[in-house]
């Protein structure tokens, strides 16, 4: 019969990887076999640049604590040897890196991920990969909200030039009378 000690060990880890995976924007279960050394140092370089806890998991703990916060999906791909990616401020990020990771090498498996509490599947952690950063899609935002400005105010200018020059602009209405009758006369 194992140690009351080491029972409560096994349930303090099991609440830990449980409140972290709740806490978590974002995460992704890989199967870590069979990479070197080398190679894991610098992934996980990256990662700790992005903020990314990554941690070798024991399945069955990691089991017990996807039951404890709802996560049951994810019990299906806990087999083998598996590593979880998490953060708490960029759900994207541990995709990116780990699926970025992926591609270069063919032993690193993508296993399932989960983004604020709902779970994904490999192809669902590759989608969110190839989703940008939240910086570029901002960026993208304020691009397309300036370049509406800029045509306001190109067009706003245009007007104040026109006017200045001493040329006067005619009125919509004036416009739409005089285009009439040439209308008519066409048909």
């Amino acid at each position: 019969m194992a140690n009351a000690n080491i029972l409560e060990q096994k349930k303090q880890l099991v609440n830990e990887i449980a409140e972290r995976m709740k806490n978590a924007a974002g995460g992704v279960l890989v199967d870590y076999q069979g990479i070197t050394v080398v190679d894991d140092t610098k992934l996980r370089s990256d990662l700790r640049k992005a903020g990314v806890e990554y941690t070798v998991v024991k399945n069955t703990l990691t089991s017990k604590a996807c039951d404890i916060i709802g996560f049951e999906g994810l019990k299906d791909v806990l087999t083998g040897m598996t590593a979880l990616a998490t953060c708490e401020s960029d759900p994207i990020a541990p995709a990116k890196i780990l699926a970025n990771f992926a591609k270069d090498h063919e032993n690193f498996v993508l296993k399932a991920g989960f983004v604020d509490g709902e779970i994904l599947d490999v192809n669902g952690v590759k989608d969110l990969a190839d989703t940008p950063s939240k910086e570029v899609l901002i960026g993208r935002l304020m691009g397309s909200l300036q370049s509406g400005l800029y045509g306001l105010a190109y067009g706003l200018q245009a007007i104040i030039d026109k006017k200045e020059s001493g040329e006067e602009t005619a009125p919509a209405e004036a416009v739409a009378e005089e285009a009439a009758p040439a209308e008519a006369a066409a048909e």
